[in-house]
């Protein structure tokens, strides 16, 4: 099992890939150039990029794939089912087709990656994947978000912040924060059977009192749509029926930006990087969203990116925490009971290996379970 972060480094970015114990805790086990650079958004602090899913894994795909935001390219690598962090590049890094790609997207079976650019030229485009050559830019899938922006992106508000199919691959959606006070939104291209997208987005707005829509996570069954939302809290979307979509405070939040879902609890898991706080939320089959409980984290250590895994029939959150140069481990054993069960250091083994790490950096999380 694999759990990567990516350095995001603007003189080499590297992959730092780590295993997954029986128990949930980690190991560090090497680093692998990404092959470009990564880069820093204008702005002070962590979170770099802006964005959730700036590196990804496909499961069924065994592929592993991130962006190069200083580089404006997109690299993919396979993933050895007996030893997943032996991981190996396919192929030549490709262009992002725009500038600062942040965030990345596979189709179910892992045959299709969607990255998201957010500098000055943003907007979508989606690869053909293929395990010998690499990653080839599909037909009529390059599609332009129109945003005022730069390269590097200036933020967080008014920026791109990730991109995800819709849970039955007919959809892609990119979500797009805000400028206080004029809210953000999600820009939703119809998937043609060809894999191409349509001509334009349809824009869809968060209820009364959204701003900030970030990480989205899908909804099971739903045809819907959990945002984080880092000038309230959460939002929800429904694809089918916006007058059913929400807009969901967080009371003491201040910048709720990167979520997660437990098939284990059946509950969400959001990350705040102010308030270093793991916030749980239930969504009902009504689409009603309710928070269940918070789990603080170190204070300062400014949470962000999360994944989940299963290992062993067991659910265990991981939590980027930069200022902390650590990965958090919680056990997810049954709602509302999530526990720290383990802290990975990412700063010493990295520095012993001449690895530079700045937490103000350090980016992106996923994993990868056989």
């Amino acid at each position: 099992m694999l759990f990567p972060v990516i350095t995001n480094e603007p003189d080499e970015n590297m992959i730092i890939a780590a295993s997954i114990n029986s128990d949930g805790t980690l190991n560090l086990d090497r680093a692998v150039p990404a092959g470009g650079r990564g880069a820093h958004g204008i702005a002070d602090g962590p979170d770099a990029l802006f964005s959730q899913g700036a590196i990804k894994a496909s499961a069924k795909g065994k592929v592993l794939a991130t962006v190069n935001a200083g580089s404006n390219t997109v690299s993919l690598f396979s993933i050895d089912s007996r030893t997943p962090t032996n991981i190996n590049q396919i192929g030549d890094v490709v262009s992002s087709e725009g500038e600062f790609p942040m965030s990345l997207a596979f189709n179910a079976d892992g045959s299709r990656l969607c990255v998201l650019n957010g500098g000055a030229v943003n907007g979508v485009i989606c690869y053909k994947v293929d395990k010998k050559s690499g990653l080839t830019a599909m037909p009529n899938t390059l599609r332009p978000l129109r945003l005022n922006q730069t390269t590097p992106a200036t933020g967080p508000a008014g920026t791109a912040s990730h991109v995800v199919f819709s849970e039955d691959g007919k959809q892609l959606i990119a979500s797009v924060k805000g400028v206080p006070p004029t809210p953000g939104f999600l820009a939703v291209w119809d998937v043609q059977d060809d894999g191409s997208l349509s001509p334009d987005f349809k824009k869809i707005a968060p209820a009364k009192d959204g701003l900030l829509p970030f990480s989205m996570t899908v909804i099971p069954g739903k045809n819907a749509i959990l945002a984080t939302d880092a000038g309230l809290g959460f939002d929800i979307f429904d694809l089918k029926d916006n007058n059913k979509s929400s807009a969901i405070a967080i009371d003491g939040q201040v910048a709720t930006c990167w979520s997660s879902f437990s098939k284990k609890t059946g509950n969400f898991y959001l990350t705040d990087i102010g308030t270093a706080t793991v916030t749980e939320v239930h969504v009902d089959d009504n689409l009603k969203g309710s928070i269940v409980q918070q789990y603080p984290q170190l204070p300062g250590s400014a949470t962000i990116d999360n994944d989940i895994a299963t290992v062993n029939g067991q659910d265990f959150l991981y939590v980027l925490a930069p200022n902390a140069t650590a990965v958090d481990v919680l056990l997810l054993d049954a709602p509302g009971s999530a526990k720290k069960i383990s802290s990975l250091d990412i700063s010493g083994p990295t520095k012993a290996a001449g690895i530079t790490i700045n937490p103000n950096n350090l980016q992106g999380m996923t994993t990868f379970t056989r």
